[in-house]
């Protein structure tokens, strides 16, 4: 077992690497990686301040000094928005970061952000009001435009929950058997596969209860499997004792849409391994 996306007290989670790297020994982790949302250019309460990058590298390091047993990695979670954040490659290279995990949790358009994630589906309903005029065609498109331009334009190693639109909508707004919708996400595939990254299946929105799959979907999942890109199970953990919720149940999901490889990290190395 292992989890490469993790949140300690550097951004949005809770507890010290330290906290995170006992639990996941006790719990016989084969490997383990941290991935702090990366810092952004304003003022935000989820991502780690730059200034504090090499304390947080220090402090994993110490804490995988004390369990040489298990290894760790240890990177960045980067939020991609056009025009406003760092390119991921500054990140890793200036502090010497072992992978890079990218994503979008905040839509632009015009200079404001839609907010997608978080607990409140209320915040998603407002920003598409607000910002798109309800116009849901309209923001799911930019939406995936913004996550295309990510894909083709930044160096990072895995996409985390590429389809997390989904999660506020919650079949009010649209379905994922929308053909409109599926075009966007078969794109998103053809890119992926084009460079490489390795695909997350993310289980915090099961174990959260925000929503009753995981990102991507099953059906998205069977078509990777058939594009032939690689997987990892990942549980974004926030707290010490998520580390492992939802791995199962993934894993066996996995193993449901023809998968038989898993890609891990250990040092910083991605390599596959069977899944069983």
């Amino acid at each position: 077992m292992f989890n490469f996306h993790t949140h300690c007290y550097y951004c949005d989670g809770q507890g010290k690497p330290k906290d995170f790297v006992q639990e996941a020994v006790k719990q016989s982790f084969t490997a383990f990686g941290f991935s702090s949302h990366g810092p952004l250019p304003f003022d935000n309460s989820f991502s780690i301040k730059e200034n504090n990058i090499p304390a947080y590298i220090a402090e994993i390091k110490e804490a995988s000094a004390e369990f040489p047993q298990l290894p760790i990695s240890y990177g960045l979670e980067c939020d991609f928005i056009p025009n406003l954040s760092k390119p991921f490659s500054y990140f890793k290279q200036t502090y010497g970061l072992q992978y890079i995990i990218g994503g979008i949790h905040m839509v632009e358009k015009d200079g404001q952000l839609w907010f997608i994630d978080g607990p409140l589906s209320a915040t998603y309903d407002d920003g598409l009001a607000n910002i798109f005029h309800n116009d849901i065609r309209l923001a799911v498109k930019t939406y995936f435009y913004q996550l295309f331009n990510m894909i083709e334009n930044e160096q990072f190693d895995i996409i985390a929950h590429f389809d997390k639109i989904k999660m506020h909508n919650k079949n009010r707004y649209f379905l994922e058997t929308d053909k409109w919708y599926q075009n966007y996400i078969f794109e998103a595939i053809r890119l992926i596969k084009e460079k490489n990254l390795i695909v997350e299946i993310n289980t915090r929105g099961i174990y959260k209860q925000r929503y009753n799959g995981f990102y991507p979907s099953a059906w998205i999942l069977k078509e990777i499997h058939r594009q032939n890109i690689p997987i990892t199970i990942s549980m974004d953990a926030h707290q010490a004792q998520e580390i492992s919720l939802g791995y199962e149940s993934a894993k066996q999901c996995a193993l449901e849409t023809g998968f038989r490889k898993i890609s891990q990290l250990i040092d910083g190395k991605i390599f596959e391994t069977n899944l069983q």
